[in-house]
């Protein structure tokens, strides 16, 4: 019988700010980090997942998941490898670490790592990945992972398995396009607040060269700022390729709608992040200030509940979710299902550390068995720190090739763990020169 042996955590932070990647309104100077958590087994494979954040507070982020460890220790794999429900309802149904949420924050995020590398195991026993052990489950077994708690008055579990079965005869034609043709991306990279005129100039040109069919540009700093640049980016791109635009959450309610006005000219395809996530109202305001430009949110959104709510509100056009904010692969299916009852597309968020490896599962596997072919869905992408991990997302003509190895596509070089280990890793050290 395997056991789960030990549960390591690593603090993992990239120098990023170093060249402006990542900057926008509110993180002006990020370094990419990881909380990074493996399931070690006796007899192998392990289970490999983690919590991006941007630096400072990675530690705690770390000390978040190392608290749930002993729930897990000594635990029988084939036991939460078979029921791949049952970790994510005891740590999120946890009366003590409940008490730290309830299914926010740190903690909530802490869940979702240890959830995610739970299906990064099972996935590399099974020899699949994510994407497609998720697609192979019946509509029944996917209903019975979500926990169906405050939803019911958006989604019953009746419906969302009435509309998983109308899915299921598509799933295999699907599937084949799917490994044909891609999953649809769009770049962030041009983008960076800090890049200056000439490197986002040839980023954007360059963007068009490799196939994406959308690009989006951080903004809200400074209005000249915005209006030089995004003149900038549409003369690079054409009037063709869409443009959308990330607040990062700068502006209140009214100054979210003037700024977007004043920027009318550039034909912005949605504003992103315009206002605080948790401004369900205010969101609403914007859409409605802003139309036809759409309003796109999600990667800040604390849970499922959040969700129901803007989504019930006509709040949003776009929703973002993102693949380690929340409770892990269970509750992102629940966001999923949601979205695919009021008819939004899902375009997840990405970039950072290892999130385009993770979101490409979850955004496959919606097309596959939930959404379908739904217009206006694409991922972000964003060039940066793939190469440290053993299976690096892979972006080609515009579209990520669909991942084939087993796993979540989330175990990172050993290489890497040890030169960005956080403080003593020689990349921080400076042992490494």
């Amino acid at each position: 019988m395997t056991k789960l042996v030990a549960v390591d955590v690593h603090d993992v932070r990239f120098p990023t700010s170093a060249g402006w990647h990542g900057s926008d309104a509110m993180n002006p100077d990020p370094d990419y980090s990881a909380a990074y958590v493996v399931l070690r087994t006796d007899e192998g494979p392990h289970g490999h997942g983690f919590v991006f954040t941007i630096g400072r507070g990675n530690e705690v982020q770390c000390a978040a998941i190392q608290a749930l460890a002993p729930v897990l220790i000594g635990r029988d794999v084939e036991e939460i490898c078979g029921d791949l429900g049952v970790v994510y309802r005891e740590l999120v149904g946890d009366s003590q670490f409940r008490w730290l949420g309830p299914e926010k924050g740190i903690m909530h995020m802490a869940i979702g790592a240890i959830v995610n590398a739970v299906w990064d195991l099972a996935a590399k026993r099974a020899g699949k990945p994510v994407w497609k052990l998720l697609a192979d489950l019946t509509p029944e077994e996917l209903v019975a992972l979500v926990d169906w708690r405050y939803l019911s008055d958006a989604l019953t579990p009746a419906e969302a398995l009435d509309l998983l079965k109308k899915a299921e005869p598509g799933r295999a034609e699907r599937e084949r396009r799917l490994r044909s043709d891609g999953i649809p991306a769009y770049t962030t990279t041009p983008g960076w607040l800090g890049y200056d005129d000439a490197t986002a100039e040839h980023l954007a040109r360059q963007a068009v060269a490799d196939g994406f069919r959308q690009i989006k540009l951080k903004v809200g700093r400074d209005l000249d700022d915005d209006r030089r640049r995004l003149a900038i980016a549409r003369r690079a791109v054409g009037d063709d390729i869409r443009i959308a635009v990330d607040a990062n959450q700068c502006w209140d309610v009214a100054e979210a709608v003037s700024w977007v006005d004043a920027l009318r000219e550039f034909d912005l395809w949605w504003v992103e992040e315009p206002t605080s996530p948790d401004d369900i109202l205010g969101h609403k305001s914007i859409r409605e200030g802003i139309a036809p430009t759409k309003v796109a949110t999600g990667e800040h959104v604390q849970n499922r509940v959040i969700v129901k709510q803007l989504l019930q509100a006509g709040a949003v056009d776009i929703l973002q979710l993102d693949a380690t904010r929340v409770g892990g692969v269970n509750e992102n299916l629940a966001i999923l299902l949601l979205a695919a009852k009021f008819g939004v597309p899902v375009c997840p968020h990405a970039g950072g550390v290892g999130l385009c490896e993770l979101v490409q599962h979850l955004a496959a596997f919606d097309a596959v068995a939930v959404g379908g072919d739904r217009a206006d869905r694409v991922v972000e992408f964003a060039d940066h720190l793939h190469e440290h991990f053993l299976t690096p997302a892979v972006v080609r003509r515009g579209a990520y090739v669909v991942p084939t190895a087993p796993g979540f596509s989330a175990e990172m070089r050993p290489e890497a763990l040890a030169r960005y280990g956080f403080p003593d890793g020689p990349e921080w050290s400076g042992a490494g020169g």
